[in-house]
Formats: C-alpha cells, sequence, structure tokens
C-alpha cells in the first residue's frame, strides 16, 4: 500500500478582492490538483479554503513519492542508422550520447511504419515533498488576477501583498520561498479578536485551530450557510424575512472572516420612493440586506454584517443608520427632481447622446426601434399605437438623475415615471420589460408590447453593430451581442411568436445610411444568429446531429426550427428511422454524383418495386402536404417513416444507375421527389446511428 500524507497550503495577505474571491479559491485548488495529477502524484481528495485575508487547499491522502516510471525515447529508423559496412552513424550515435548510452544498449522496435532504435531508462520518483514547492508556485502564478500588484523592494507580483505561508505535509513543514514569504506551520487568526500567530499542528487540525483560536471562519461555503442564517433570524426578530440575493451572499462572505448580524433601521418616509430605488442603494452602496413583510413589501429595517464582535453594537448600528441616510436623503431627491419632466419632455435630449458614430444618437435609435416596432405589430395584429409609444420613450428614462446614479434601474425608472405621467400600464411595462432577458435563464417579456419592444431593440442594435463592422470576436463582446442574440431567440421560441428572423433582418438593415454590404451583413448576421441558436438548442437537450439536421433545409423562423427540431427527436425514436436515414444519405450521395440536370418528371418505370414506391411516394406527399401546412412535422415525420418498405425493397431490386438513359433519369426523378418530401421538414440523412 503507497504511503500517503495530508497536504495543507495556506498563503496569508492583505484583504483580496471580495468579488473575485471565491473564483480565485476554487481556480486555486483546480490548479493544484491539475499539476498533483500532472507529476503523476495521486490523492483521494482536494478542499479549498478563502476568507478576505487567505487563499487555502487541504489535499487528503496524497503519495508521498512519484511511481517509478519507464522512459522509451525513439532514435533513427533502422535502415538509415548503419552504413553499408555496419558502423553506427552520426544520427546514431548522437542519439546515443544524447540518451547517455552505448550503441548496443539500444533496443529495437518493430512498428507499422518499419523498424526503429529506441532506448529504455528507468525514471526513479521524486518525493512529493520535492515537487510541492514549484507545483504551488505555478498554481499561484496561473491564478485569474486582473491586476497584479508589487511591494516593497520585491519583484514578486500577486493580487495582494502577502505576510504569510502554511506548507505542512502530514505534520511536517516543507520550508520554501512562495511569493517573498518563507513557509511554515504558523498561520494567522482574525485581525482584531486574535492577530497572534497560530500554530498548526497538522493539515486537519487547520479549520478548527482558525475557528477555536483565530475566530476565522476559513470555510467559504459554511460562512455563507452562517450569514443566510443569522440574516434571516436577525430579520424575524424584526418581523420580517431578509431579502437576500446570492451574488451579494458571496460579497459579504467574502468580506467578513468572523460575521456578526447587525440590524438597523431608517425613517419609514423612504418607504414611499420605489422598492427596487431602497433596494438598490441597501445593497450596491452599503451591502445590506433590505427586508421585506410577507406581502413582499419592504420593511424600514436593513441587516448589515460586522467582522468584530463589538462590546458596543449599537455603536455599529448607529453608525450603518447615519451612513444609509444620506445615500436614502438623495434617492428621494432624485426621484422627486426627475417627476417634475415628463418622459415624453425628454424625447428630444435623446438627440444629445451618441449611440454609436456610424449609427448616430439614441434619437436615431429610437426613431429605428419605433419603425421596427410598428412593423412587427403589423405582423402580429397587435396595437401599433402601443408599440409606436413605448418605443418612442423606452430610452428616455436614460436621461433621469436617478437612472445616472443607478445604471441598473434603467427600465425600472422608466416604468415608474410612465406610470406617474399617466402613460398606459401596458407601455410602462414594457419599458422595463424591452431589457428582458436580462440574464441567462432570466425571464422574457410577460406583455405583448413588451416583447414586440425588446425585439425590436435587440434586433436594432445587433443588426446595428454588424452594419458598422463591430462582429464579436473571442471573448470581445463590448455590446452584448450574443445575449441579445439569445434573448431574440428566447422571446420568440418561448412565447410562440412565429416571426421569419430573416425578414426582421431585412428591415432593420434598410434603415441605415452608412456605407455597408446588406447582403454579406446579413449573412454574417443570420450565421451568428444560428450559431447562437445551436447552443440554445444543446442546452435543451437536443444532440448536434438533430441540429444539423434542420439546419440543413435552413428554416428563418425560429419557433419553426424548434417544432422541426422536436419533430426530428421524436423521429429517431421510430423503428424506421435508422434505415430511413441510411436511405436517405444513399439518394443524397446518388444525387449529388450526378453530373446531368434531373427531370422534374418522373418517367415510364419498369419494375414493380419503382412502381410501388412512386405510388406510395404520390400518396405520402399527398398526406403531409396539409400537415406541414399545420407546421405538425412529427405526424408528417410518422407518415413518410411508413416509406420504409416501398425504400427498401426499391435499393433492393432497382439499379439507378442503368445504360438506358431515360430510364436513369426517372429513377433520379422519382429519388429526388423521395428526397425532396423528407427536406420539406429536414434532412434525416445527418442524423447519426
Amino acid at each position: 500500500m503507497l504511503e500517503t500524507n495530508h497536504l495543507l497550503f495556506e498563503l496569508g495577505c492583505e484583504e483580496l478582492p471580495p468579488k473575485s474571491l471565491k473564483k480565485l479559491s476554487q481556480t486555486l485548488l483546480d490548479n493544484i490538483q491539475a499539476g498533483l495529477k500532472e507529476a503523476g502524484l495521486e490523492f483521494a481528495r482536494g478542499a479549498a479554503y478563502a476568507t478576505p485575508r487567505r487563499l487555502a487547499v487541504i489535499i487528503d491522502d496524497l503519495i508521498c513519492f512519484q511511481p517509478d516510471k519507464t522512459v522509451k525515447k525513439r532514435g533513427p529508423a533502422v535502415q538509415a542508422a548503419f552504413a553499408a559496412d555496419g558502423a553506427p552513424s552520426k544520427a546514431l550515435l548522437g542519439f546515443a550520447a544524447s540518451c547517455g548510452a552505448t550503441v548496443e544498449q539500444l533496443e529495437r522496435q518493430l512498428t507499422d511504419k518499419g523498424e526503429w532504435l529506441i532506448f529504455r531508462q528507468a525514471v526513479k520518483g521524486q518525493a512529493t515533498a520535492e515537487l510541492l514547492p514549484d507545483i504551488i508556485r505555478k498554481s499561484l502564478h496561473n491564478l485569474p488576477i486582473a491586476k497584479r500588484m508589487r511591494w516593497g523592494s520585491f519583484n514578486t507580483e500577486f493580487a495582494r501583498p502577502t505576510h504569510w505561508a502554511v506548507l505542512l505535509f502530514g505534520d511536517q513543514v516543507i520550508e520554501t520561498e512562495i511569493l517573498g514569504v518563507t513557509t511554515g506551520r504558523h498561520s494567522r487568526g482574525h485581525r482584531f479578536h486574535a492577530p497572534q500567530a497560530l500554530s498548526i499542528s497538522t493539515p486537519h487540525a487547520y479549520v478548527e485551530t482558525l475557528s477555536k483560536q483565530g475566530k476565522v471562519i476559513a470555510d467559504f461555503g459554511q460562512r455563507m450557510d452562517i450569514i443566510r442564517t443569522a440574516a434571516n433570524a436577525a430579520a424575524a426578530n424584526v418581523g420580517g424575512i431578509a431579502h437576500i440575493e446570492e451574488d451579494l451572499l458571496e460579497e459579504i462572505a467574502a468580506l467578513n472572516e468572523w460575521p456578526v448580524p447587525v440590524v438597523g433601521n431608517f425613517d419609514a418616509r423612504f418607504l414611499e420612493l420605489p422598492m427596487e430605488v431602497l433596494i438598490t442603494t441597501m445593497q450596491s452602496n452599503q451591502k445590506y440586506f433590505p427586508v421585506k413583510n410577507s406581502q413582499g413589501g419592504l420593511l424600514p429595517h436593513f441587516i448589515t454584517f460586522s467582522n468584530i464582535e463589538s462590546s458596543n453594537p449599537d455603536s455599529i448600528r448607529h453608525g450603518n443608520e447615519r451612513v444609509v441616510l444620506p445615500r436614502l436623503a438623495d434617492a428621494e431627491f432624485f426621484w422627486k427632481q426627475d417627476r417634475k419632466q415628463s418622459l415624453a419632455d425628454r424625447v428630444e435630449s435623446l438627440a444629445s447622446i451618441v449611440f454609436q458614430k456610424d449609427l448616430g444618437t439614441m434619437a436615431d435609435k429610437t426613431r429605428r426601434v419605433g419603425h421596427l416596432a410598428t412593423h412587427i405589430a403589423g405582423l402580429l395584429q397587435a396595437d401599433a399605437n402601443l408599440a409606436k409609444r413605448a418605443a418612442l420613450l423606452a430610452k428616455t428614462d436614460l436621461l433621469t438623475n436617478m437612472v445616472g446614479e443607478f445604471a441598473n434601474l434603467q427600465g425600472i425608472m422608466g416604468r415608474y415615471y410612465a406610470l406617474a405621467d399617466q402613460e398606459s400600464a401596458e407601455v410602462a411595462q414594457a419599458l422595463e420589460e424591452h431589457y428582458f432577458p436580462k440574464q441567462s435563464g432570466g425571464q422574457t417579456p410577460a406583455t405583448q408590447t413588451g416583447q414586440i419592444l425588446a425585439l425590436a431593440e435587440k434586433i436594432d442594435t445587433l443588426s446595428g453593430i454588424f452594419s458598422a463592422g463591430l462582429i464579436p470576436s473571442g471573448d470581445k463582446d463590448p455590446y452584448a451581442l450574443r445575449r441579445a442574440t439569445l434573448g431574440i431567440l428566447r422571446i420568440l421560441i418561448e412565447n410562440g411568436i412565429d416571426l421569419d428572423i430573416a425578414g426582421l433582418l431585412d428591415t432593420a438593415l434598410d434603415q441605415f445610411s452608412h456605407n455597408f454590404e446588406k447582403t454579406a451583413t446579413k449573412t454574417r448576421l443570420l450565421d451568428f444568429i444560428f450559431d447562437r441558436l445551436k447552443g440554445y438548442c444543446l442546452d435543451q437537450g437536443y444532440g448536434i446531429d438533430e441540429y444539423e439536421a434542420v439546419l440543413a433545409v435552413y428554416p428563418t423562423r425560429p419557433l419553426d426550427f424548434m417544432l422541426r427540431i422536436r419533430a426530428v427527436q421524436t423521429f429517431r425514436e421510430l423503428p424506421e428511422a435508422e434505415s430511413l436515414a441510411a436511405a436517405n444519405k444513399r439518394i443524397i450521395n446518388i444525387l449529388k454524383k450526378t453530373d446531368q440536370a434531373i427531370p422534374a418528371e418522373i418517367g415510364a418505370l419498369v419494375e414493380a418495386e419503382e412502381k410501388n414506391l412512386l405510388a406510395a411516394a404520390e400518396a405520402s406527399n399527398a398526406d403531409i402536404l396539409p400537415l406541414l401546412a399545420r407546421q405538425n412535422y412529427p405526424m408528417a415525420l410518422t407518415r413518410l417513416a411508413q416509406l420504409r418498405d416501398s425504400v427498401d425493397a426499391f435499393f433492393d431490386n432497382v439499379m439507378v444507375n442503368t445504360e438506358d438513359p431515360a430510364l436513369r433519369n426517372s429513377r433520379l426523378a422519382l429519388l429526388a421527389m423521395l428526397s425532396g418530401q423528407f427536406l420539406k421538414i429536414a434532412d434525416i440523412s445527418k442524423l447519426q446511428s
């Protein structure tokens, strides 16, 4: 049995960026585990720990020595290794010297490409303790740190200045230098409660030692659970429910090593402000959890977390109440000032905001979106006046003080201000919904006007940016076009809106007056959209071959595309599917190899099997046409599956490429007719068995 030990590495430093802490912690664990595997060092499991002032990793049951291994090097081919008199060539001598061996110590190996000379060498495994320092240094170097710092007179770089490092293998210290500090067994506790050095006896004593002696909860997930539980309990004490969003919960866990809840209060008069304003003020500016009542309304309380157990908690509460007061007062001022001017009165000022240099101002964009929204409303037989009014006001809240202060409230404030201006409820809702979905998996617009406006706005942005040549590449997507495209697809598909995206792109592109090539731009746009649709289909559980089967017939209505791919997925479960997919592949290959034009009309046929196939194909064509008109693709494919016996009999008994040109043309026309029936839905020859 292999000898193993547990490993602990901890790096202590100044407070790390809170929004990056969890990712840094997990990446460090991943990097170290990858380094161990690359070195051939087996282990049972790994765990990551992180607090504001430390990153740590514990690896359980790590083997103490690399396994011995045999290294094989291949030299020159035997036929080129020796001269005619049997003397070794210069290449052979050089290879032997590079291996530290003589020619006689080399072996021969026969392969399918000839016989080669090889050298085998047994390599004894190194001690794990000798390999660990470099593995850890490399793992730290490869962390995703946006901006590295230098400190003192060191050339060392890291996210923050380092102060200590622990490196234990079992109960023994591996002494080395990492990021300017010498490793040992001494960690540090809470900056205020336990600033003294803490001796860590073994890796598995780490978490308990920090908790009991250092007032530090090392486990990031445990701190999140503690904060969540404490926030809920604190809210219950004031008769409410803590409003906890995961991003903020994670950030608060990254700010505290020993989280202690504090309940604060604010003047109830601020509850007259929109709830989202108060929540944004408390969450974004102050890192507070708001408190709601059982109906979802806000209560005049908040929950914050202190990183110390204060002997005077009231002073912490009063301090936070004093800090949040001016923030809420500013929001109240913005609310009152903004309402002195209606959204409609702000429309002209959109001309002062540049959207993009080739695409004009926000006023230009508003006009384009209005035209496109009116066009879409007409296609859907919706209220065009509501769509046009919503498009006119959609971007006006960008000019308000509130959105200027809290950019994430765009659209939300538009809804509130529109209602205050006595705009219709549907228009007001559309002003918020045209930003939907805001994130992956987020909700799509619920109102028809919101759906229309969201489509128009996103299609205009997508088309405009592409026409300006600013196509996303790699990780660069400054206009969030990938998210916008997925939003377009989700709105159409998930709300059952059957619109032709190619036609909408034509309407959008026709509105731009700068110099660009419309046809090429449209082609690039459709490729970009279909690539996002592929990702959407794969996320929904469809196979890549099912996607490609439908893509082959290029349906440009996303909802229709999804109806087809669902039908293809159902079809492939039929017993006839595999045989028909193979037959279609054969048919397509035959038709591709034909140099001459295939006649539209089917001439005289001779064999009973081809006559039977023609009769079956004519009957199926008559049956599927009304099904296709109703987009009932599953039933249409089920009906086409009934052709299997006739198709199999044809290929078993009929030679297509007969020497009689008239008969050959008739048979090719028959196959083209048969293939065409399937291609009205999808190219099932793409399906893999």
